[in-house]
C-alpha cells in the first residue's frame, strides 16, 4: 500500500507539475515561493513527494514540512470569500458602495485579500475591517449607523477612576475586589474522530497571581483532569474523554475565585537603574524569533519616537501613545499564519489586541525596557471575550500590566466625542488632567481579566503531540486525538460568567 501510495505521488508531480520535479524544486525555499503564489495544490504536492522520497529527513523536518500543509488550509478558512460575497457584506454596512471603492480598498490593502490558486479571496472579516482601519470609511460607518461610544468604553470611564482613588486612600496596589464564578466549555463536534476513541483537550486556566485569591474548582465535566503546574507559562486543565458515535464530545469546568485590581502608583524619577545583566534584563530586552526581531523600520521608528528621553516609564509612554495614536483595532487574521506579526502591524496600519501587544513589546525590548506577553480573557460586564496585553518590568518596582489596545482612558463627554481608541482623537483638557486615570493602561490592570498566559508559544502540560491550533496564544484551547490535532473548525468553546 506505501508504495503505491508513492508511486502515485510520484505520478501526480510528474503529471501536474513535471517542471518542478528537479531536487531544486524540492528544497524550503522553493517550495515556500510556490505558498507565497496561493498555488497550495502544487505546493502539497511537492510536500508529500518530499516527504515519501527523501529518506534522511529527519522527524523535525517531516514535522515541519505537515506544518506547511496546515498552514495552507488554515490560510485557507481565514481567506473564503470571493468579490461578489464581500461586495454583498460591504453593502449592509455603506448601501451607495461602489466597485470601484471596492478596488481601491483592495488595492490598498484595506480590504484584504489574497490570491488563492489563481483567484481573489477575501479574508472572512475584511468587509467589517474597512469600515474600522479607513478614516473615510469608518466617518461614512458612523454616519449611518452611528458613533455611539461602546459599552466597554463607557464602563471604563466609570470604573477606573475609582480604582485610582481608592489605590491612592488606601496606600496599596491592589483595591476593590470583585467575586467570580466563570464556566468555561469546550465540544467537539459529532463525528470529528471515530468512535471509541479518546480525545485529549486542552482549556484555559486562571494562572497563580498576586490577584487572585481564594481559587476553588467547584464541579468539572470529567472526575479526572490535570491543572498545569504554577510554573507553566500556559495555565490549563487537561481533561480526556472517549468520542461516541453522532455525539458531541463535551469538556467544562467551573471556578470561583475572588480578583483586585492593580494600579502600580510610583514616581517614574524613582525607578532604579536596570541591572543589565540580570536574567530578567537580558532575556525580556532580548530579539525572539519570528516576532520579536529589531528590524530596521523598528530601530528607526522607536529611535524617533524616544529620542532624548532615558527614564523607561516615559519612553514606555511614548511608545504607548503613538501605537494608540496609529492602529485601529480590527478583527485578526489566525495568528499562526503571520510570519512576523508587528511587521504585518506596520504594513497593514491595524491590529487587534495581540498584534499590537507583540509591536509594543518589540519596541519596548529595543528601546531597554524589560517586556513581555500576557493573556487570557476580558470579563467586563460590558464584553465577555478574549484578550491579550503586555507586563513591563521597572527595576525597584517590579512587572506592572500595559495594554495598548485599551489605549487611553477618556472621561464620559470625551467619549461622546469619539470612541475610536486606535486613532488620533480629540481630547478635552478634563480627560488628561488626571494622568494616573488617562494612562491607567500603562501601569494598571483591573480586575476583570481572568490571566491564563505570561508567555507566548510554549509548551502545554501535558505535552501536546500534534502542531497546535493557535502557535502563539493560547486562549481557546486546544484539542487532539491520536490521530491529529483538531482545528478550530472543529470545535467550539465558550466562558460564561456565572
Amino acid at each position: 500500500m506505501k508504495k503505491l501510495t508513492i508511486f502515485l505521488i510520484l505520478s501526480i508531480v510528474a503529471t501536474s507539475c513535471g517542471q518542478f520535479s528537479s531536487e531544486n524544486s524540492l528544497t524550503d525555499e522553493y517550495i515556500d515561493n510556490v505558498i507565497s503564489t496561493g498555488e497550495f495544490s502544487t505546493a502539497k504536492q511537492l510536500i508529500k513527494y518530499k516527504i515519501a522520497t527523501q529518506k534522511d529527513l529527519t522527524p523535525k523536518e517531516v514535522w515541519n514540512l505537515n506544518f506547511k500543509m496546515d498552514m495552507m488550509d488554515r490560510v485557507c478558512l481565514d481567506f473564503s470569500k470571493d468579490d461578489s460575497t464581500v461586495f454583498a457584506e460591504l453593502i449592509k454596512y455603506y448601501p451607495k458602495v461602489t466597485t470601484q471603492e471596492m478596488e481601491a480598498w483592495k488595492e490598498s490593502g484595506i480590504l484584504e485579500s489574497r490570491t488563492i490558486e489563481g483567484k481573489t479571496k477575501y479574508f472572512n472579516k475584511a468587509a467589517r475591517n474597512v469600515f474600522r482601519i479607513d478614516p473615510e470609511a469608518e466617518k461614512i460607518f458612523a454616519g449611518i449607523h452611528g458613533d455611539d461610544p461602546s459599552e466597554l468604553s463607557l464602563f471604563l470611564a466609570d470604573y477606573i477612576p475609582k480604582v485610582v482613588n481608592a489605590s491612592v486612600k488606601k496606600k496599596t496596589d491592589l483595591v476593590n475586589p470583585v467575586n467570580f464564578k466563570i464556566r468555561y466549555s469546550l465540544t467537539v463536534k459529532p463525528n470529528q474522530i471515530p468512535a471509541g476513541e479518546i480525545v485529549r483537550v486542552w482549556m484555559p486556566y486562571l494562572q497563580n497571581e498576586d490577584i487572585y485569591k481564594n481559587v476553588k474548582i467547584v464541579a468539572t465535566s470529567q472526575p479526572d483532569y490535570i491543572i498545569a503546574p504554577e510554573w507553566s507559562a500556559h495555565s490549563s486543565i487537561y481533561m480526556e474523554k472517549r468520542a461516541e458515535k453522532g455525539r458531541p464530545t463535551e469538556f467544562w469546568y467551573e471556578l470561583s475565585y475572588t480578583a483586585s485590581n492593580k494600579f502600580s502608583d510610583f514616581d517614574p524619577d524613582k525607578i532604579a537603574p536596570y541591572d543589565k545583566w540580570s536574567n530578567i534584563y537580558r532575556f525580556y530586552t532580548s530579539e525572539r524569533k519570528p516576532h520579536i526581531i529589531f528590524s530596521d523600520r523598528i530601530r528607526k521608528i522607536t529611535d524617533s519616537l524616544t529620542k532624548g528621553e532615558t527614564n523607561p516609564y516615559r519612553k514606555s509612554v511614548l511608545i504607548f501613545d503613538w501605537i494608540c495614536d496609529n492602529f485601529p483595532w480590527a478583527s485578526a487574521l489566525e495568528y499562526s499564519t503571520i510570519k512576523n506579526i508587528p511587521e504585518y502591524v506596520l504594513d497593514n496600519h491595524h491590529g487587534d489586541c495581540g498584534q499590537v501587544g507583540l509591536l509594543f513589546i518589540t519596541m519596548a525590548r529595543y528601546a531597554g525596557i524589560p517586556a513581555k506577553w500576557e493573556s487570557g480573557w476580558m470579563l467586563h460586564p460590558a464584553e465577555i471575550n478574549l484578550h491579550d496585553w503586555v507586563r513591563v518590568y521597572y527595576e525597584g518596582i517590579g512587572w506592572v500590566g500595559v495594554d495598548p489596545s485599551f489605549g487611553r482612558i477618556l472621561n464620559k463627554k470625551d467619549l461622546t466625542t469619539s470612541d475610536r481608541r486606535g486613532r488620533e482623537i480629540p481630547m478635552s483638557a478634563s480627560s488628561r488632567e488626571n494622568d494616573d486615570v488617562f494612562h491607567f493602561f500603562t501601569h494598571g490592570m483591573d480586575a476583570y481579566r481572568f490571566i491564563v498566559n505570561t508567555e507566548y508559544s510554549m509548551p502545554l502540560y501535558p505535552a501536546k503531540i500534534y502542531p497546535r491550533s493557535e502557535t502563539i496564544d493560547f486562549q481557546r484551547g486546544e484539542v487532539e486525538w491520536k490521530g491529529g490535532n483538531l482545528y478550530f473548525d472543529k470545535w467550539n468553546y465558550d466562558m460564561e460568567v456565572l
